[in-house]
């Protein structure tokens, strides 16, 4: 897999890579995953590169099913003092510069144009991770085009607060993720144009959106059909996020905190067939799979 970054840069990756969360937020589904104050978020990002992560997402806005709104302002607010402290860290760690070949390239997970634009311009991340798929705000497309961002291109209906509702797929969840993944990439071939934006694209990473807007069989359904997505957008990355996510802890009877062993093993298949990053909360497992993967 390669990442081409907004100033040109070309990350070669080798086999699967795990993308390690830091949410800045008080409210995630995995209590684990919540992170506040610099030297929480300094630890973490440590933690993450310790355990074999190679790519960083911070996100400020749980997305949830229900979850409440949160404001532009109190989103960004969040973002500006934790990226940051983010990169800022790995920059100490030696993990920023790409001439030596250590860049840990920094997602920002916001569905919000001028959010993103702001990480991206400012804030210094590298990557738009946008769970609506440019569907919640009509300029996140032309950000991303204008910025030639990297962009993680996700499915979902609807908002946090509205997508469970929204699980009608009469001609199958894989072939209507198929088809948004089509819309929204000519969307974003459009959105090219109409900025005139210059210079090489970022790499789009396609998400298939496990959780979001599907019951618990689509979510199995979909992922049965990993090949499937693979074959159809074969010059794209494929993202899977299923850590510790109510498709595993609900059919095994649990709840989050004891979802780790169904995502290890879901994390293996995902990797077995063709996922190229793992977006998790635990990245030593994540890393152990990927590592007995390529043996």
């Amino acid at each position: 897999m390669e990442l081409q970054l907004r100033n040109g840069n070309v990350l070669k990756y080798d086999g699967a890579q795990v993308m390690g969360i830091i949410n800045v937020t008080p409210d995630s589904f995995f209590s684990g995953s919540r992170c506040s104050g610099e030297a929480n978020i300094r630890a973490r990002v440590s933690e993450i590169i310790e355990e074999g992560g190679t790519m960083v997402d911070v996100g400020a806005y749980s997305t949830r099913p229900d979850a409440d709104e949160v404001s532009a302002e109190e989103e960004l607010s969040r973002l500006s003092a934790a990226l940051p402290v983010v990169i800022g860290q790995l920059e100490a760690l030696g993990c920023r510069d790409v001439t030596s070949g250590r860049y840990v390239a920094v997602s920002v997970d916001t569905f919000r144009a001028d959010v993103a634009n702001t990480c991206i311009e400012s804030l210094g991340a590298d990557i738009i991770n946008d769970v609506s798929g440019g569907m919640l705000d009509e300029k996140m497309l032309d950000v991303v085009a204008e910025t030639r961002s990297p962009y993680i291109l996700m499915h979902m209906r609807g908002t946090p607060k509205t997508m469970q509702t929204l699980t009608d797929y009469p001609d199958g969840v894989t072939n209507a993720v198929i088809d948004f993944f089509a819309q929204q990439l000519e969307a974003l071939d459009e959105a090219y144009e109409r900025t005139g934006s210059s210079g090489s694209r970022g790499t789009v990473i396609l998400d298939p959106g496990f959780g979001f807007a599907k019951t618990i069989e689509q979510n199995y359904q979909l992922f049965g059909n990993i090949p499937a997505l693979k074959s159809s957008f074969p010059d794209y990355p494929l993202l899977v996020g299923i850590s510790r996510k109510s498709m595993i802890y609900k059919l095994l009877d649990t709840d989050a905190d004891h979802a780790l062993n169904g995502t290890s093993i879901l994390n293996a298949l995902a990797v077995a067939s063709g996922a190229e990053i793992l977006r998790v909360h635990d990245v030593k497992e994540a890393a152990d799979v990927v590592n007995q993967m390529k043996k």
